[in-house]
């Protein structure tokens, strides 16, 4: 089996059959392509059967060398993976050169988040237009995703049972119930706006009538986290980080939080409770006696 047309057609399954986002997709489909690439430069190598764990070896050397971090080496790593594993089931090959592939260690990375004193100062004290004030709320208060945010669609806000209908990762559908002060934020902002709660289309629009971009939802958010914050990074994922911290540190239970993040395993919420440690600590060191 030629690489190529080999390629073309695990991209196909991704977005027809698993639904992966495009944005999920060009990921894919750039690292197929280096790779493909390398394997031509390097091996004169076209042919699927022909791959050897050394070529990826090598392959990842080249990017180690050049500084590139664990993390996106391994995410790298992860799409090769992914992609011998469905030549594996489609007969493609007989043996996996990803099977004797590790990645490189990627030291823990704690998720950062805004302090409670400082988000309750930027939602009470902050003079923000009806539109920038929502789209803060909608991140601290549900923990969703920029992707999410942009979606959401006016008619998957139910205001009689107080919660909303979020479309995640891979067309997965979840509930997250809002605060009373979140639908009264919502009702207020349709009513500016001159907006149904029957509408159909996404909640923001610009004033063409399209989606919000990334970029504008982006600098909104880091504009007016640099009112509380000095963090370095100040994007819609820290007001993310911080609705679990903060629902965490009040005793929320660990699997709820990963339910309302729509993380599709526990994993991925259990690195929330290093913060809870550390502050559990600096408790400790500042108020016992003898700390």
């Amino acid at each position: 089996m030629e690489l190529q047309p080999a390629i073309s057609q695990f991209l196909d399954q991704l977005k027809f059959e698993k639904k992966f986002s495009n944005h999920t997709l060009i990921a894919y489909q750039n690292d197929l392509s280096q790779f493909h690439t390398y394997l031509n430069i390097e091996y004169q190598i076209s042919d699927l059967a022909q791959i050897k764990h050394l070529f990826v070896r090598s392959w990842i050397a080249q990017f180690l060398e050049k500084d590139m971090s664990p993390r996106s080496v391994n995410r790298k790593l992860s799409t090769l993976k992914s992609f011998f594993k469905y030549a594996m089931r489609e007969h493609w090959i007989i043996l996996d050169p990803m099977a004797k592939i590790q990645g490189p260690k990627v030291g823990k990375k704690l998720p950062v988040f805004i302090e409670e004193k400082n988000m309750q100062h930027l939602l009470d004290d902050v003079d923000m237009n009806p539109e920038e004030a929502l789209i803060i709320q909608l991140f601290y208060f549900t923990g969703i995703r920029l992707a999410e945010l942009i979606s959401l669609k006016v008619n998957a806000i139910d205001f009689y049972r107080h919660q909303i209908k979020v479309l995640g990762k891979r067309n997965k559908e979840r509930i997250i119930p809002i605060t009373a002060e979140l639908a009264t934020s919502i009702k207020n902002y349709l009513e500016i706006k001159q907006i149904s709660q029957a509408a159909v289309h996404p909640l923001f629009l610009t004033v063409k009538g399209k989606p919000l971009y990334p970029r504008y939802v982006y600098d909104i958010v880091k504009r007016n986290l640099n009112l509380v914050s000095t963090l370095q990074k100040r994007s819609p994922h820290v007001l993310r980080h911080t609705f679990a911290t903060h629902l965490l540190n009040a005793g929320a239970d660990l699997n709820a939080i990963k339910e309302l993040l729509g993380h599709a395993n526990l994993a991925a919420t259990q690195v929330y409770t290093h913060n809870s440690i550390e502050r559990l600590k600096s408790v400790y060191k500042n108020k016992h006696p003898r700390a």
